[in-house]
């Protein structure tokens, strides 16, 4: 099998997990949403580790802007490390996780639970230990995944939190999604470009920031690259001094609110003359809150294609498992 080829084909099935999560998908949302309704949660709290944790940021995002209510990241430590019990009455607990098999979130959601918190697990495995500690649990419906990166799995995650929390608006995505992955080539250039970076920063506001610390990870743990993640707003607090011609800066910057707050940013890297990798502004018209969806796949075609523009193979980075069970 060629390298890559399985990375690759989880990449252009998205479309279609969408299409499947749409159509299947509804009956499972439609119940969890009442019963949190029900339980009508003053805090929503989320935990999650790697690239679900991307997920879990963008969750919060429509929570603090569609439900306006508060919302946090777990630090499961707190509980499996140091033994935290806090009381959780009226809090939603919210586990993202792929393989739903990591000790810490299930332990982290058994306490949860213990302490009064209503637990909603999503994962894309039914049968997993996540799914049975939580009270609901959403399955993502994306199907098995080989490729140690994960890509489909993340945007099923994307896709399930947005219908848990705001949804609509969604029936044009999987043709959207096909029409941004249909301009690989372009994303082939641009791996040519920054075949030989050795570190490299992507940044983003709003709900595009989750989608800069997915893109960073997906580069490090495929092409081995030193890449960081910035909002747009932090990257001037300092990081900024890091930037020259010499390093590439990827910025996530769809036509919408979270796009046009970047521009003093990109006002500012500009005078660093950066090298400025603009993602986003053609991206198809959808709501700011769908735009996660669409940006990340141009930033996974990129992930592949430098990793084998640079020797590697994106299926298997060296020394990563596609389960990490952390304690």
């Amino acid at each position: 099998m060629n390298p890559g080829h399985l990375m690759a084909r989880e990449i252009a099935e998205q479309p279609d997990v969408w299409r499947r999560f749409l159509r299947e998908g509804s009956d499972q949302i439609a119940v969890a949403k009442a019963r949190i309704a029900d339980y009508s949660p003053r805090f929503v709290q989320f935990v999650a580790r790697g690239t679900s944790d991307h997920a879990a940021l963008y969750a919060k995002y429509l929570v603090e802007i569609h439900h306006q209510l508060p919302a946090g990241l777990v630090s499961p430590s707190s509980t499996t490390v140091y033994g935290a019990r806090p009381k959780l009455e009226d809090v939603l607990y919210v586990a993202v996780s792929q393989s739903g098999g990591s000790p810490d979130l299930v332990k982290s959601v058994s306490v949860a639970r213990e302490q009064g918190a209503l637990t909603v697990a999503v994962t894309n495995n039914p049968d997993s230990a996540l799914a049975e500690a939580a009270q609901l649990h959403i399955d993502v419906l994306a199907g098995p995944e080989l490729s140690v990166a994960a890509t489909k799995t993340y945007t099923a995650e994307l896709l399930a939190l947005y219908e848990l929390f705001v949804g609509g608006g969604t029936a044009d995505l999987p043709a959207f999604g096909e029409q941004v992955l249909a301009n690989d080539e372009a994303v082939v250039t641009a791996a040519q470009r920054y075949r030989f970076a050795q570190r490299l920063i992507t940044t983003a506001r709003g709900y595009s920031y989750p989608t800069a610390r997915e893109a960073a990870l997906k580069l490090m743990e495929t092409s081995y690259l030193s890449a960081q993640a910035f909002s747009g707003a932090d990257l001037l607090h300092g990081p900024l001094a890091t930037v020259d011609p010499q390093v590439p800066v990827i910025a996530i910057v769809p036509n919408n609110v979270g796009g046009h707050a970047m521009a003093p940013v990109l006002q500012r890297l500009e005078e660093r003359h950066a090298d400025i990798l603009r993602v986003g502004a053609k991206l198809p018209n959808v709501a700011d809150s769908l735009s996660p969806l669409l940006e990340i796949l141009p930033l996974q075609q990129l992930a592949l294609h430098l990793a084998l523009a640079r020797g590697g193979n994106p299926d298997e980075p060296r020394g990563l498992f596609k389960v990490t069970e952390t304690l």
